[in-house]
């Protein structure tokens, strides 16, 4: 049992921190208040080929696993990018993993190289504002026609759709009242975002401006039915594949964003004067923080832990909703216990902790709440009955 990234781990690790670097806090301070997306972040990812690191060699991509993955994304958001430039590239990763998995030939190679070359961003069109994560209960509709499907319906809490040129959209195509069971009638389709009968709403709030969050209004929009990935009604099971990746993944994240608030605490705690000594020679100062340290290293554990689950082939549903569950909870307490040894300071944004905090409430909110993340390992690991 080896804890230890290998030496091709480390060097992806290398590169992502040496390219950080060139996009320090106060770049993702800007971006945050300006509410831009950070193209140039994004382009630079791309040049360096990191946006494929899970696609398949055939299409472009590094063909490597989620644990590489979730090993990149945890650098980008220490580097103090957190979850501004982690959601940037986060689509890349776990998004079109239905397209690799139930793709045609031809869909692969015709959807996968222009987003791992940048050329194309991409959004993931799935919650709606009725229903939240009960996902079996989607209202979109897509209306066969012909050798098409009109789509009518909303979407809601969509990243980048303000700068995405196509989205994987979840769509009814059998009324649920009339489906054998609810997991049949919904397809996933990938397709041109065209603005002419999708309205992008943006949503202002409280952190992340840096990457849009909208919700969408979809009114006649066509698709075709080139744009299917797999088979009619059987979207629910395609969508299923990308999920443990995006929990392993946004866990990566929350670990990052907790270990670059606990590098600016500690740096600050080792400048700060107060009553003649340094803040961090106070045990006051010091328990939390390394209470923190270790709650986001037994998170991470459990990361790559359900990492490598996945990448082996096994079942990882508990363990990628634990990783979430810990790194969630790790990063938040993390980051407040990062302002709270600011003190007043701290909620100052030129010492980035304030803006950590609140990008630190996205992972621990999405993309499961924590109590249905705890529901669903109650259930099958502990036997207990069904609570949702």
């Amino acid at each position: 049992m080896d804890f230890m990234p290998s030496p091709a781990q480390d060097a992806i690790r290398a590169a992502i921190s040496q390219l950080c670097a060139d996009f320090d806090d106060e770049y993702w301070l800007a971006q945050d208040r300006a509410g831009t997306f950070p193209a140039d972040f994004h382009r630079a990812m791309a040049e360096a080929g990191f946006l494929g690191i899970a696609m398949p060699e055939a299409v472009g991509g590094a063909g490597l696993g989620i644990t590489e993955a979730a090993l990149m994304m945890e650098r980008i958001a220490a580097s103090g990018a957190g979850m501004s430039g982690a959601s940037a590239v986060h689509i890349n990763i776990f998004g079109l993993h239905p397209v690799v998995v139930f793709g045609s030939a031809e869909q692969r190679a015709r959807m996968l190289p222009p987003l791992i070359a940048g050329r194309e961003k991409a959004c993931f069109a799935v919650t709606e504002p009725d229903t939240g994560l009960n996902t079996l209960a989607l209202k979109t509709r897509a209306e066969r026609q012909g050798d098409s499907y009109v789509i009518h319906g909303q979407k809601i809490w969509i990243s980048t759709a303000g700068v995405a040129d196509r989205m994987l959209l979840l769509a009814r195509t059998m009324p649920l009242d009339r489906v054998r069971r609810k997991t049949e009638g919904l397809s996933l389709f990938y397709t041109k975002l065209d603005r002419r009968f999708v309205e992008v709403r943006r949503i202002e709030k409280m952190g992340r401006h840096a990457v849009d969050s909208n919700m969408l209004f979809i009114d006649g929009l066509v698709i075709p039915e080139a744009d299917r990935i797999g088979a009619e009604g059987e979207g629910f099971r395609a969508i299923l594949h990308g999920m443990n990746p995006e929990r392993i993944l946004i866990a990566a994240e929350a670990v990052g964003l907790g270990r670059a608030a606990l590098r600016r605490a500690s740096a600050y705690a080792n400048e700060r004067v107060v009553f003649g000594r340094k803040i961090g020679q106070n045990q006051g100062i010091q328990h939390p923080l390394a209470q923190r340290w270790a709650e986001l290293e037994a998170a991470f554990l459990m990361v790559l832990k359900a990492a490598t689950l996945y990448d082996r082939g096994e079942e990882c549903g508990a363990e990628a909703n634990a990783a979430k569950y810990l790194a969630g909870e790790a990063g938040f307490h993390a980051c407040e216990t990062a302002v709270m040894t600011h003190g007043g300071m701290g909620y100052a944004q030129e010492y980035h902790v304030e803006r950590y905090l609140r990008e630190s409430l996205i992972p621990r909110l999405a993309p499961v709440s924590p109590q249905l993340a705890l529901s669903f390992i109650a259930e099958k690991m502990l036997g207990l009955p069904k609570s949702y």
